[in-house]
């Protein structure tokens, strides 16, 4: 099967542990590109800290795009446009904040391209770190929330985090979308809005099919684009559950993971 597309998750798919791209991945991915493969950066990242690694690959000039916001927003590279961009209503981060606060867990959202949180903590740290942002820590985080917002997160110990989870699947399932990325992250967006929703919207605004999309990821918000393309690869270094729903299992982001999945199913090497 020719594919037309790769989809690739960033932090420890497309990223090594040090935050970059190894040389064998970006070649293979350029070499992807050369033969008319499109790329898309699929992210749970604010699109302003997936644009460097877009940059790097020079998806914008192969008709690439950026999924941002775990499927909040979708931004055209070449117009450097978002073509889809859908946010949380603020009284929806009110009462997550009241959820936060019930069950011990840390909160956070974006503004005015600042993280914007209730109370520092290690894993709004981690937060920064990935995306290099600034932050703001606001003790009144209600008032500091007075617009709606592409995504919040809830932050805690990955054990805790989980039971916080499914504490809270029956009060939001029908009005927003919950998913672990990292193991101490508990993303929310608006009803329905998650990457495969976002792919499935560009696949059918670039006429191509399931089946001529390959989608890699590690985490549970990827489940759904592995789902949906005609190839759903997981890394190695994924769950075993998330490995189970693939398709195929690569190396790890350590290891090359996605260009020994190019050299086998794009190229054929």
């Amino acid at each position: 099967m020719p594919y037309k597309m790769v989809v690739l998750d960033l932090d420890d798919t497309l990223l090594r542990h040090d935050l970059t791209i190894s040389d064998r991945t970006r070649d293979a991915l350029m070499r992807a590109q050369r033969q008319g493969v499109r790329v898309v950066l699929a992210s749970g990242r604010p699109t302003g800290a997936i644009w460097r690694y877009a940059k790097e690959l020079e998806i914008a000039r192969h008709g690439g795009y950026i999924i941002s916001f775990n499927g909040a927003v979708v931004t055209d590279c070449a117009t450097e446009r978002p073509i889809f961009q859908q946010a949380l209503p603020k009284e929806t981060i009110h009462e997550l904040f009241d959820h936060s606060v019930e069950h011990g867990a840390h909160i956070l959202s974006y503004v005015d391209d600042q993280i914007v949180t209730a109370q520092a903590n290690e894993w709004a740290d981690i937060e920064q770190k990935l995306t290099g942002m600034d932050m703001r820590e606001a003790p009144d985080f209600k008032g500091a929330i007075q617009q709606d917002a592409i995504k919040v997160i809830l932050l805690q110990e990955p054990a805790y985090l989980k039971q916080v989870s499914e504490k809270l699947r029956p009060l939001v399932q029908d009005r927003m979308n919950m998913v672990i990325s990292k193991p101490y992250f508990l993303e929310f967006t608006d009803k329905g809005i998650d990457k495969r929703f976002s792919l499935a919207m560009l696949c059918e605004k670039l006429e191509i099919l399931p089946s001529e999309v390959m989608a890699i990821g590690d985490s549970y918000n990827d489940v759904g684009m592995i789902q949906f393309a005609g190839l759903g690869i997981c890394m190695a270094n994924g769950p075993a559950d998330v490995q189970a729903i693939a398709d195929h299992v690569t190396e790890s982001n350590m290891d090359d993971g996605i260009a020994v999945a190019l050299d086998r199913f794009v190229f054929g090497d």
